[in-house]
C-alpha cells in the first residue's frame, strides 16, 4: 500500500533559509570549534554544515527520532563526515555529552527542561567558557488574541512564549551575552510550513480515495489551520550566545 510521503521537501526542520544557514555557519565557525553538540538534532543538517566548514571539529547529535537519526547518519556518510559525526538516540535531559565548543539548540529547548530558564541554565553548563550557543527559540511577535490561541496547538496559552526582549533577558540572566540576534522572516516561515505539507498535499490530490486519504486529509488540514493561526504572531529567534566567564 502506497503511504503518504512526509517532509521530503524540507532541508531544515524549521524556518531557516539557505542564506541564513550559510551566515550562521560562517559566524559559528569563526572561533574554530573543535567539538559540536546538537540538542534535538533531527537529521543534523546544520551540524553537518558546521563540520564541513570546521574540518578539525567532531559533532554529536542527540535526538529520539530514529528516522531522523538514520537520515543524519546517511547524510554524514554521503558527505564524507561519518568519522566526525555521531547521531545518538537518547534523551538530552541531564546529558553528559558536554561541554562543547559549540552547542546547537534550535527549536529543542524543551528537551533540556520544562521551563526556559532551566533550559538556558543547561545550555550554559553544556558550553565551554569560550564557546558559543545557537539558540533557536519561539517568541511572540505580538500578544495573540484568545481566538488565535484557540486555533493554535492544543491548550495554547500566552505563557507558552515570551516576547523577544524577555527572551534575550532570560539568556543574559542565565550567563550569556547575545552576540547576534536575528529572527525568521515571514518568507522563511511560509517556505517551511508549505514545504512541510507540500508532498502530502500532492499525494492527497492524486490519491483522493486511498484508504489512508481521509485520516491524512484531516491531519494535514489541522496542521495548516494551526500554522495559519500563528502566522505573523509566533516568531522564531536565532540567538548566537556567548557565555559570560
Amino acid at each position: 500500500m502506497t503511504t503518504p510521503p512526509h517532509r521530503t521537501r524540507l532541508t531544515f526542520h524549521g524556518p531557516l533559509s539557505e542564506a541564513r544557514a550559510d551566515a550562521l555557519v560562517r559566524r559559528l565557525t569563526r572561533h574554530r570549534p573543535t567539538t559540536v553538540l546538537d540538542i534535538g538534532c533531527g537529521s543534523g543538517e546544520l551540524m553537518l554544515r558546521v563540520l564541513a566548514s570546521a574540518p578539525e571539529a567532531t559533532g554529536t547529535g542527540i535526538d529520539l527520532d530514529t528516522d531522523d537519526l538514520a537520515r543524519g547518519r546517511k547524510a554524514a556518510a554521503d558527505r564524507g563526515l561519518a568519522s566526525r559525526a555521531r547521531f545518538l538516540e537518547e534523551s538530552a535531559t541531564g546529558t553528559s555529552r558536554g561541554p562543547a565548543d559549540l552547542v546547537l539548540c534550535v527549536g529543542s529547548s524543551q528537551a533540556l527542561g520544562d521551563r526556559l530558564p532551566e533550559a538556558l541554565g543547561e545550555l550554559r553548563r553544556l558550553v565551554t567558557d569560550h564557546g558559543r550557543v545557537l539558540l533557536g527559540e519561539g517568541f511572540w511577535q505580538r500578544t495573540p488574541t484568545p481566538d488565535e490561541l484557540s486555533r493554535m496547538w492544543p491548550d495554547a496559552a500566552v505563557t507558552d512564549h515570551h516576547d523577544l526582549a524577555a527572551l534575550i533577558g532570560l539568556a543574559v540572566e542565565a550567563g550569556f551575552r547575545p552576540e547576534w540576534t536575528e529572527t525568521a522572516s515571514l518568507d522563511e516561515w511560509e517556505e517551511f510550513e508549505s514545504g512541510y505539507l507540500a508532498d502530502t498535499e500532492v499525494w492527497l490530490a492524486e490519491n483522493p480515495r486511498h484508504p489512508l486519504a481521509e485520516e491524512t486529509r484531516q491531519r494535514v488540514d489541522r496542521h495548516r489551520a494551526r500554522w495559519l493561526a500563528y502566522r505573523g504572531v509566533l516568531g522564531l529567534a536565532y540567538l548566537t550566545l556567548v557565555p559570560t566567564v
